[in-house]
């Protein structure tokens, strides 16, 4: 292939590339009083059955938009909430598969990653497949009856995750 050749094929891929990224992308994001409502839900979820803990909910970017560590909690379920949240949204699954998937085969996290943690008890948010977030809870005696709040919270506003 000559030169010329390969300039004009350049130039053309070029071309479209850039009329193909040229688009707008749109999608849903969390509102402030949807995490506040989740967190609610979630913080009473677990009082009612005397569970101290922290919740953290965070956006598609990993940005927290609210985070409450309740009364009585300890302080590192505030910082775990978060990171449990962090894992769930990035790997877009329950942080409890993450956990399993540790467990299974320690090697899974042979690289360290900021903010990761292979703990159960948090979810994605999702509308549709798109995972707009996630919700995670840290405090309870268990990472499944975090993982119980943080699904009461969901389901409190499944109606607007549309």
């Amino acid at each position: 292939m000559s030169t010329t050749q390969r300039l004009a094929v350049i130039a053309a891929a070029m071309a479209f590339s850039t009329h193909a990224h040229a688009e707008l992308i749109t999608h849903k994001d969390l509102s402030a009083g949807m995490a506040l409502t989740m967190i609610q839900t979630a913080m009473e979820s677990c009082t009612a059955k005397g569970y101290r803990v922290s919740v953290a909910v965070i956006g598609r970017g990993t940005e927290v938009i609210a985070q409450v560590r309740g009364d009585g909690a300890s302080p590192h379920t505030f910082e775990n909430s978060f990171r449990k949240a962090y894992t769930a949204r990035t790997f877009r699954v329950a942080s409890g598969d993450i956990a399993k998937r540790f467990k299974d085969d320690p090697s899974y996290f042979a690289v360290r990653l900021a903010n990761v943690i292979p703990a159960q008890g948090a979810l994605p948010i999702k509308v549709g497949d798109d995972v707009i977030g996630a919700i995670g809870v840290s405090g309870a005696p268990g990472g499944e009856k975090d993982e119980a709040c943080a699904q009461s919270a969901i389901d409190k506003v499944a109606g607007e995750l549309k």
